[in-house]
């Protein structure tokens, strides 16, 4: 496809005013961190003192390291259990095609419009009941469901692509049902497991109304839900905030930028099985 300098030139300039749009946020935030605790900064504005011990206090203020630790908790429950229920039924729905699957498919479809408000009062008593309320277990069972319409929808659409012959010569080879699923399709996968894995990542450590609902001590809770106690605390303190804010967000940016390049990838083969 022949692309005209004129396109050229549009496709650059939407790109980064996209890239200004995404970027100036955090450097408000950054900017605003570096000011003089309790003063109110307006935009952009450069202190003329920075304060980079901002950052010490609002990780002492905010006891990011547990914080830190209680949501690499939340992750490890979630993101591996998600993953492998997701792998499994992509792979049944999407190669096995067991009986069934167009039906089972449209429920986990029905799911994806399923908003996170809508449930969290019935929700709230199930825990309730289950005796799982203010501990992390409230968290990490209801986000396996919640994510699960989308994690298995993301695994059928690549297990759907998957050529038949290649299970086919696994069986010839003598491999049972398990051993060409194990051995010949998960590896198979692994551009599509690697993104999801990130997208699940992203999505539990960023998780808020959950965490605040079902959970009663911050340290219990992922580290952005924990940002509510935070900012009830220092709620006026704007440079503190915004300090807390970055400290937290800044592990979800290195993963992000550690592994774009894995994500990238599997979103481009997704786009041309499509």
């Amino acid at each position: 496809m022949i692309v005209s300098k004129r396109e050229s030139v549009v496709g650059r300039i939407l790109l980064t005013l996209i890239m200004l749009w995404t970027v100036v946020p955090f450097i408000s935030l950054f900017v605003t961190a570096l000011h003089p605790s309790g003063t109110y900064p307006a935009g952009l504005e450069w202190p003329e003192e920075p304060q980079w011990s901002n950052f010490a206090k609002a990780f002492e203020s905010a006891n990011v390291g547990a914080l830190v630790w209680s949501s690499v908790l939340i992750v490890v429950g979630v993101v591996p259990i998600s993953l492998a229920i997701a792998t499994m039924a992509g792979y049944a729905l999407g190669h096995l095609r067991v009986p069934g699957h167009r039906w089972l498919l449209l429920t986990f479809i029905l799911g994806l419009t399923l908003p996170f408000e809508g449930i969290i009062t019935p929700l709230y008593h199930q825990i309730r009941d289950l005796g799982l309320l203010n501990t992390r277990w409230a968290i990490i069972l209801p986000l396996i469901g919640l994510f699960m319409p989308f994690s298995a929808f993301w695994m059928h659409a690549h297990f759907v692509n998957v050529p038949k012959e290649i299970s086919e010569a696994a069986e010839v080879d003598g491999a049972n049902l398990w051993q060409a699923f194990w051995r010949v399709q998960v590896p198979l996968a692994r551009p599509a497991l690697s993104s999801l894995a990130i997208l699940l990542f992203l999505w539990t450590w960023n998780q808020f109304l959950l965490t605040v609902v079902l959970v009663n001590d911050p340290t219990r809770r992922t580290a952005a839900g924990a940002l509510g106690a935070f900012q009830g605390q220092w709620g006026t303190d704007i440079p503190l905030l915004c300090a807390g804010a970055l400290i937290i967000m800044l592990p979800t940016l290195c993963v992000f930028l550690l592994f774009q390049r894995q994500f990238i990838t599997a979103m481009m083969q997704g786009a041309v099985k499509g």
